[in-house]
């Protein structure tokens, strides 16, 4: 997405600055691992419109492969958000993505030839939120690596407002966690999605479930993690 951010503190309604940026939970994964180093595509599908150019060049100033990034030719434009400035706690963020060219994508539309060059695949629980087809899509994308032997990792990034009924998000983001080598919840999305409290408690659910490594994001204080060699935590960085 493209993210439109609030230069002054308040209330969405009540401000008038905003600059925009690159948004979206998979992409700055993406641009993470390409500034360690790492060679690192991106899929996805943008609008024929002037947010899906700044999209994609700005993932390729980062040396992130859009080689296999589609663009729409439908009509569907890229999806956009408007994020409050805070000065504590989160910010408000309000989604126009609904009918967006992502949302769109199909199983149809999924390259198996790109993909299985990759030795890695990182997904969110994003995608499979925003429509029908783009659940098939995830879930195609997620068999296809994982019978060719790649590694899987997921991060849940739970986003109530794009899932119509919770059930259906706890059961479907279990189901690719089920499937994934590492798990990447934060504690509150942990708690949500098994019932229980403890990080020990959540890590032991996926370890159960065939997860190899479970990382529990505990925010400033760290994160907890828990595979069959051992668990323990390690500290957050001060900002």
């Amino acid at each position: 997405m493209a993210m439109f951010y609030a230069k002054e503190v308040g209330e969405l309604h009540q401000v008038h600055t905003f600059q925009k940026a690159l948004a979206g939970a998979e992409s700055n994964v993406a641009v993470g691992l390409a500034r360690l180093g790492f060679h690192v595509g991106w899929m996805s599908k943008v609008g024929a419109d002037s947010l899906g150019t700044f999209i994609l060049e700005e993932l390729q100033k980062e040396g992130v492969d859009t080689s296999a990034v589609l663009r729409s030719n439908d009509g569907s434009q890229t999806g956009i958000l408007l994020k409050s400035k805070v000065k504590e706690g989160d910010p408000d963020v309000t989604y126009y993505r609904k009918g967006s060219a992502a949302s769109t994508m199909s199983p149809s539309d999924f390259p198996a030839a790109y993909f299985k060059q990759a030795g890695h695949l990182h997904m969110t629980g994003i995608p499979p939120a925003l429509s029908s087809e783009m659940r098939t899509f995830s879930f195609r994308a997620l068999q296809e690596m994982k019978e060719s032997g790649k590694t899987i990792s997921f991060d849940p990034n739970l986003r109530l407002q794009l899932w119509e009924e919770e059930e259906d998000m706890i059961q479907t983001v279990n189901h690719i966690a089920s499937q994934s080598d590492w798990f990447f919840p934060g504690l509150a999305e942990g708690q949500r999605l098994t019932g229980c409290h403890e990080p020990e408690e959540i890590a032991d659910v996926y370890l159960q479930k065939g997860v190899k490594l479970v990382v529990i994001k505990l925010g400033a204080e760290g994160a907890f993690y828990k595979s069959a060699a051992g668990q323990g935590i390690v500290n957050g960085f001060y900002v």
